[in-house]
């Protein structure tokens, strides 16, 4: 005899970590949207969570999901703060029944600094590794801390993504305009 899991709504998913961490959660949002002949509904979950209540908050995905699926992560820089965001599906290979997660933690650009989810989801390595080496963001205790997308010989300091002083404006010239090197 199978069991049928109770499935969570985005809504219910936001009560629930806002009644876990409270004042963590710095914003959440669900949004539903229909696709399809079937109208088929899909809804992602946006939670900006505090870096102190992170890995928790990832942590917490695993009381709705034996198994919460690691998409991918994303990242990027704006103003004094790198942003990321890792992208969970909760249910996943469950046709319409899904629910997008993505959690947003802002780092500041003075300590960009993050705990590893390795220990929670193994596949996340190679985005946290990604994220070293494109936004200068330290992973605390990341398992395997090297270099992947970028060559060795790429300066020390410098972070493709990044858009202040610590990004490659001085390694990019604008070939539009002829050489003038």
């Amino acid at each position: 005899m199978s069991t049928v899991k109770q499935l969570v709504t985005g809504e219910e998913l936001v009560k629930s970590y806002k009644d876990m961490f409270k004042t963590k959660i710095k914003e959440a949002k669900v949004n539903t949207y229909t696709f399809g002949k079937k109208k088929t509904e899909v809804t992602h979950v946006w939670m900006t969570v505090d870096n102190s209540a992170y890995k928790d908050a990832v942590k917490h995905l695993f009381t709705f999901d034996e198994y919460p699926h690691f998409a991918v992560s994303s990242g990027y820089d704006k103003d004094d703060t790198i942003y990321i965001v890792h992208h969970f599906s909760l249910y996943y290979g469950e046709r319409a029944r899904e629910l997008s997660v993505n959690i947003t933690v802002p780092l500041p650009k003075s300590k960009p600094e993050i705990e590893t989810i390795t220990d929670l989801i193994p596949g996340a390595l190679i985005a946290e590794q990604e994220k070293q080496e494109m936004l200068g963001v330290k992973v605390k205790k990341i398992p395997k801390d090297k270099r992947v997308f970028i060559s060795d010989d790429f300066p020390k300091g410098s972070y493709p993504w990044r858009k202040d002083e610590k990004g490659p404006g001085k390694m990019v010239r604008n070939l539009h305009e002829g050489d003038k090197l």
